[in-house]
């Protein structure tokens, strides 16, 4: 597959890391959001597997290298502008989230407050070993 900057995600445009949606392929629910660099992004395209930019370790990080829930990626979609990434995934383990969710998006915001509105896949305290 050909990435050139011509017709490739424009990674000038986020100083080098641009926002990726992932979505799970079969029920279009999101799952989370991460950020990727050219090389998570090259990396992800050669493999099929999902890899990001952590921006608080400043490193690759190929989801589910601890908990071994990884992301096999089945389409990869790019906004008109070329500075969004959409990955479809299919979501091995049934969970996104460090926090032992199926999607990082399982807090509501509603007029009382933060409401939980999910079930807890896996407990993230066996799973990374806190």
């Amino acid at each position: 597959m050909d990435i050139t900057p011509e017709n490739g995600p424009d990674f000038a445009r986020g100083d080098g890391l641009l926002p990726a949606v992932v979505q799970d392929a079969q029920t279009g629910e999101v799952l989370m959001l991460a950020y990727m660099s050219p090389e998570s992004y090259a990396e992800t395209l050669a493999t099929g597997r999902a890899v990001f930019y952590s921006r608080s370790r400043k490193k690759l990080w190929r989801k589910g290298e601890q908990s071994g829930h990884v992301q096999h990626v089945k389409a990869v979609y790019l906004d008109c502008d070329r500075d969004c990434l959409l990955l479809k995934v299919e979501q091995v383990g049934g969970a996104a989230c460090h926090e032992g969710y199926k999607s990082c998006f399982f807090r509501q915001v509603t007029p009382e407050g933060l409401k939980i509105v999910a079930s807890r896949v896996f407990d993230p305290e066996k799973v990374y070993k806190r």
